[in-house]
């Protein structure tokens, strides 16, 4: 018998005026300028943050940072319909107190990105950038 999952259910709302309204929260009024793409970026950007703190607080760590992405939306050789085709996410925090070796450091990034759903959610995987207390890192 399979196990099932656990289920994470979100909504948002678009109104008319271009203000987004979720689940009881105050409404968000993102400028004209901000695009669907741009969204889809900033939402990598702190999915990824909160995929790193989720698992550094397993271990006792906090984690404080920042982060950027950039993404080329071209037609997809595959099925010629316009995609994001390129990703990358560059992030740059502090974990304190560090892991206490090199590769739980690996590893506990490559748990950030593997578990980052909006990350996991995109067609192109994305290409990450990780910089920990001031040392680019490689995840496992």
């Amino acid at each position: 018998m399979a196990v099932k999952g656990r289920e994470f259910r979100f909504a948002v709302g678009l109104e008319r005026d271009g203000r987004f309204s979720a689940e009881g929260r105050d409404p968000l009024e993102p400028e004209e300028s901000w695009t669907p793409e741009h969204l889809v970026l900033a939402a990598l950007v702190r999915c990824s943050l909160a995929s790193l703190r989720f698992h550094a607080e397993r271990t006792g760590a906090d984690v404080v940072g920042s982060g950027s992405a950039s993404g080329l939306v071209t037609r997809r050789e595959s099925d010629g319909r316009y995609a994001f085709v390129e990703v990358e996410c560059r992030l740059d925090v502090e974990v304190d107190p560090p892991p206490p070796s090199e590769e739980e450091l690996q590893a506990l990034v490559g748990l950030a990105e593997r578990d980052c759903f909006v990350g996991a959610s995109l067609t192109v995987k994305p290409r990450y950038e990780w910089v920990v207390n001031s040392a680019r890192v490689e995840p496992s």
